[in-house]
């Protein structure tokens, strides 16, 4: 069994900062990747970044160059740094877990005010 536990969302204006955490334990071996995925109200979730255990890591568009995925060794822990925040990132932020199967945090909610 896996537990997620993410940290670090609240409100924050527009061109401001956070950082989410994303803690795993439990049965934590093999994991192929961890990511993070937003869900907007009334949209779809979407993946927002990912980072695999060899380092690799991927955005959507509309976060690359403002949103940092990175990880402390092992893959025990995962943020997700994200800078020049605008209204439309406004979602529930949920961590993923990729091993044989998925595992999901609860989700943190990150607002931000124009």
């Amino acid at each position: 069994q896996v537990q997620l536990v993410e940290s670090g969302g609240g409100l924050v204006q527009a061109g401001g900062s956070l950082r989410l955490s994303c803690a795993a334990s439990g049965s934590i071996f093999s994991i192929n990747a961890m990511a993070w995925y937003r869900q907007a109200p009334g949209k779809q979730r979407e993946l927002v970044a990912r980072i695999t255990s060899g380092g690799s890591t991927n955005y959507v568009d509309s976060v690359k160059g403002r949103f940092t995925i990175s990880r402390e060794k092992g893959l025990n822990t995962v943020y997700l740094q994200m800078n020049s925040l605008k209204p439309e990132d406004t979602a529930v932020y949920y961590c993923n877990l990729e091993r044989i199967r998925s595992y999901w945090g609860q989700g943190t909610q990150v607002t931000v005010s124009s």
